[in-house]
């Protein structure tokens, strides 16, 4: 700590060098350099930080250190950070601080707290001099300490509020003052509660996140299976085509990983919209009206699609890289944390489902939909080719369910069982909400999402998942046409 409150310019580096193990001293006069490599080391004068030639690593010795050193180190190191620009660097230095609370580092705290001027950064200065406070001999100055403590997320301060009301080894209680030890008993019951309330808006982020995914897959389902009523088994295939197509452009674009998953929304649109209008052309098309044959056709072609993946990029699992804008975190507060990625993924289907909604009820294509999903002769006795109807709705649906595979690729593997993993809760999702009605399918995957998120730490993913296909039977057998019925040749059948 001597060396540190000189604020040589050298301090730091010798500093640091010292905690990586870089530190040595030559055995024929004790002259200290830092030194980097192995057998011949690579030397800097430790005082002017310039260098100073190379040696045998024989002719030298390692000045070692011990985990009490090191912690010593790593504070010190710290306190140089406190003056830096950057608040998220002075943040960080003063939360490495905390986790060594001593006069020493109290003091310089004390001196940086008189000119800092951010606030999250004033708020863990605070919290560390009130941990400092906690070793006074003064009872008052400690009950004082806790009182303010009691309100910070911080795991520092939950860690040292936990121990005072603690028994040391010797069988007595680590805070001799009993109105001490109460008061750390409500600080730490306090923060719990404050933990467990941001816990639960994580968890509900998280099941907004599984929601949104859930309503991407099922939204193009929604569209075939309302206009047209087939039960497209192949769905989830084409969900895996779209995730294949941003690997296949992340290998053409290995530089530009931020750009490759922008192109790659509408090429795996264009890819999946493309398949899903040869498979109604060629298959699906000659199958209305008998929908068991056109779930056993569609699930026929799905297993092709998958062997098709399997020769081409073998069965193994393909890594799609997460673009830099796209990873990380948002840190809330200590104990509240929100993915980028997942994020992304929720704002990313708001934009889908908006941009579907406009098509639907702005566009010829969305008026033609619309017309024959509510009467399909009339429809066609007006003029409307509902044959290329159902080819291009077919096409949308399955240009969505490529794009959901763009989001799928982000959050989970990209093999040729990927679709098998969304295609049950797709379905699940399109009869909970109502056949074919796009607010219904945004409702129910959204609320499917949360509620297994919320069951999940209870029961198990695979028990959440039963309850959850429990509770959606029973809600069928009271209203069998969803939340939300429509009126259409689907709904009517």
């Amino acid at each position: 700590m001597q060396l540190a409150q000189t604020r040589h310019a050298s301090a730091k580096p010798v500093l640091q060098a010292m905690l990586d193990g870089q530190l040595y001293f030559r055995k024929a006069d004790q002259k200290v350099f830092i030194g980097s490599g192995e057998d011949s080391l690579a030397l800097t004068d430790a005082i002017t930080l310039k260098p100073a030639g190379s040696a045998n690593s024989d002719d030298m010795s390692k000045i070692t250190t011990n985990n009490a050193l090191r912690k010593i180190l790593k504070s010190a190191l710290a306190g140089f950070a406190l003056n830096d620009p950057d608040a998220s660097v002075r943040l960080a230095a003063v939360n490495e601080m905390l986790r060594s609370m001593d006069g020493d580092n109290a003091a310089i705290l004390r001196e940086r707290l008189k000119v800092e001027k951010d606030d999250d950064v004033k708020t863990a200065i605070d919290d560390g001099l009130a941990l400092a406070d906690l070793e006074d001999t003064d009872a008052d100055k400690r009950l004082a300490a806790i009182g303010h403590l009691e309100s910070s997320l911080s795991p520092d301060v939950y860690n040292r509020l936990t121990i005072l009301t603690s028994k040391g080894d010797d069988g007595n209680y680590v805070e001799p003052d009993e109105r001490v030890r109460i008061a750390a008993v409500k600080g730490v019951s306090k923060i719990d509660s404050w933990r467990r309330f941001y816990s639960s808006i994580e968890t509900l982020f998280f099941g907004l996140s599984l929601g949104s995914v859930l309503v991407l897959a099922a939204i193009g389902l929604a569209i075939t299976f309302g206009v047209m009523g087939v039960i497209n088994m192949a769905h989830g295939e084409l969900m895996m085509l779209g995730a294949y197509t941003t690997y296949v452009i992340q290998q053409v674009m290995p530089n530009h990983i931020g750009v490759s998953v922008l192109i790659a929304i509408p090429l795996a649109f264009l890819v999946s919209g493309l398949v899903g209008v040869l498979i109604e052309r060629g298959v699906v098309r000659f199958l209305y009206g008998r929908p068991l044959e056109t779930l056993l056709a569609t699930f026929g072609i799905s297993l092709i699609l998958q062997q098709i993946v399997r020769d081409v990029f073998t069965a193994n699992n393909r890594p799609v890289e997460t673009p830099s804008w796209m990873a990380g975190s948002w840190q809330v507060n200590q104990a509240l944390s929100i993915t980028y990625n997942r994020l992304y993924v929720v704002l990313f289907m708001m934009i889908v489902f908006a941009i579907l909604l406009a098509v639907l009820s702005k566009t010829s294509l969305g008026l033609k939909v619309r017309a024959v999903a509510q009467n399909r002769s009339m429809a066609k006795s007006m003029g409307v080719r509902t044959e290329w109807v159902d080819a291009l709705t077919f096409g949308l649906g399955s240009g969505i369910a490529g794009v959901a595979g763009v989001a799928l690729s982000q959050l989970t593997n990209v093999g040729p069982n990927l679709g098998q993993q969304y295609i049950i809760d797709s379905f699940m999702v399109v009869v909970f909400g109502g056949v074919g009605n796009l607010w219904g399918t945004l409702i129910g995957g959204m609320s499917l999402g949360v509620v297994n998120q919320l069951l999940e730490p209870f029961a198990g993913a695979v028990l959440a998942k039963i309850f959850v296909l429990i509770a959606l039977i029973m809600f069928i057998q009271r209203r069998p046409r969803g939340l939300f019925p429509q009126k259409g040749r689907a709904a009517e059948g």
